[in-house]
């Protein structure tokens, strides 16, 4: 899954790649269709062991409770700044495979941006849980989709090992923190480098996308009860 088009990885853990990508369309407004998209997530045991098959990892490290909990307040003055409604979920033990892999199977429908829009709102915006199956297909339904269809996703073979190759293709790029952005040989880490990745997009056009054959071109940390982390 390798390829030189500039790329965001995100999360729907991130409150950061939330923000992030918000900006990001903001000031590159057809920034979906023109930047590939690859979804980043905590692996689940399934996840992690066909990683390691492929000889990959996952380069995040959990942070401290104490730098965790810092987070929380900067991500509400950061929200507050940007003039964002901003409403803290509380996950318990999610299931980060659940929402990630369903994007991918809405990005194969076609629906990438308008699932990523409906998930990011239910999380960030109504502070829901976008782990449990039933807010799942509520997400999808804001969608267009089918709920069903894309809770399945999860149990997919071919979306699951999809959601491998991003998870390699991420190793591979080094990524160790969300949102992480490349263009060219430049890689920006978090919210306060995505007004140079923009300048740099902007300073080297770059080519469309390179896509594995067969697969279509794609159309954002709560206080949780699990290990602290995910803010990049």
């Amino acid at each position: 899954m390798t390829s030189r088009a500039p790329r965001v990885y995100f999360s729907f853990r991130s409150p950061f790649s939330w923000m992030a990508v918000r900006r990001l369309c903001e000031a590159v407004p057809d920034a979906m269709t023109r930047l590939e998209f690859r979804p980043y997530w905590d692996p689940d045991p399934q996840t992690e062991a066909a990683l390691t098959e492929r000889g990959a990892e996952f380069h995040y490290v959990q942070m401290s409770r104490a730098k965790h909990r810092y987070i929380l307040l900067d991500t509400k003055r950061l929200a507050a700044r940007a003039g964002l409604r901003m409403v803290w979920p509380i996950d318990v033990d999610p299931w980060w495979e659940l929402p990630h892999l369903a994007w991918l199977k809405a990005r194969r429908l076609g629906r990438a941006e308008q699932f990523y829009a409906a998930a990011t709102d239910a999380r960030w915006e109504h502070g829901r849980d976008i782990c449990e199956p039933v807010t799942l297909r509520e997400v999808a339904r804001a969608a267009g989709l089918d709920g069903d269809e894309l809770a399945g996703a999860v149990h997919d073979p071919a979306i699951r090992a999809e959601g491998v190759d991003c998870l390699v293709a991420a190793y591979h790029d080094d990524v160790f923190g969300i949102p992480y952005c490349i263009a060219g040989r430049d890689r920006f880490w978090g919210l306060d480098r995505l007004d140079d990745f923009v300048a740099a997009l902007h300073a080297h056009p770059s080519p469309e996308p390179e896509r594995d054959a067969g697969r279509p071109a794609p159309a954002g940390a709560a206080y949780d009860t699990d290990t602290a982390g995910g803010c990049g």
